[in-house]
């Protein structure tokens, strides 16, 4: 797991016109309901059954946005790293209650790493850093105020709840896929002494960083978690003329392309909104 809370100065700033603006994550499970009840619980957001064997997260309950996280029914188990996750910042000092929501302790802050890597239920690693002692959390609604309605549900909340401040996808060469993606969604790319490079500024993008950190193994496998874009022109002409690569196109069954950055990272990207 690689992160990099301390940005060098370093940066390149992009222009061109905006492809797309990030929509959303996904994220991959054999069981939606208990996965996204873990995760609507450590982030204080609402759960929302999709009446359809999937779930979703949503920061406000029944109002989907860029924050929201669609956890979707697949057949198959977890199986090896997870490339792309969340970091979090904790709302007090150690993730005691992510640990009494379900979170599993991986690592605990050391001589190389001064955050602590957590599992969720199904395995998949995150990163949970300590408040910063400069910045006071912003206060969160009280999720358990919502009204109830069958298909929206608040989710238990545990003591504290964390908020998450960047996404995170390994990738062999940082540079290069902070800079496609930069080019993408716009913004502005800051780079770190370790190789990490990031994105800042993303169009609709709604974290501080996007972070790409360096690895030095390849994708071989789906990625477990997925973002969604949603294109700024009629449809995907621009994304496969900027290197992208066309896996599936609208059909009776889906109305969005499906495609992979540079890197293969698999991506969904939907028409803009009518």
């Amino acid at each position: 797991m690689t992160a990099a809370p301390g940005r060098a100065p370093a940066r390149a700033d992009e222009s061109g016109p905006v492809l797309a603006r990030f929509k959303d994550l996904c994220l991959d499970t054999v069981d939606p309901h208990t996965l996204g009840n873990f995760w609507a619980r450590i982030l204080g957001g609402g759960l929302v059954d999709l009446r359809d064997g999937d779930t979703r997260v949503d920061g406000r309950p029944g109002h989907p946005g860029p924050e929201s996280i669609w956890v979707n029914r697949v057949p198959e188990p977890r199986t090896g790293k997870t490339r792309v996750h969340l970091d979090l910042r904790l709302d007090r000092p150690d993730p005691a209650d992510l640990l009494a929501a379900g979170a599993r302790l991986v690592r605990e802050p050391d001589a190389e790493v001064g955050w602590w890597v957590l599992a969720d239920p199904d395995g998949n690693e995150f990163c949970a850093f300590a408040p910063r002692p400069d910045r006071t959390p912003a206060p969160r609604p009280d999720r358990t105020a919502a009204p109830f309605e069958p298909d929206r549900t608040p989710a238990p909340r545990p003591g504290s709840t964390a908020g998450p401040f960047e996404l995170v996808v390994d990738a062999r060469d940082a540079i290069a896929q902070a800079t496609w993606w930069a080019q993408v969604l716009g913004g502005r790319i800051e780079r770190d002494a370790d190789g990490a490079a990031s994105v800042v500024g993303g169009a609709g993008f709604p974290w501080d960083y996007w972070v790409f950190a360096p690895v030095p193994e390849p994708k071989t496998a789906k990625n477990r978690m997925h973002w969604d874009v949603e294109l700024t022109g009629a449809n995907c002409t621009a994304l496969l003329d900027a290197g992208a690569t066309l896996l599936r196109e609208p059909d009776d069954d889906i109305d969005w392309w499906i495609l992979t950055d540079p890197e293969g990272n698999e991506f969904c990207a939907f028409p803009p909104p009518r």
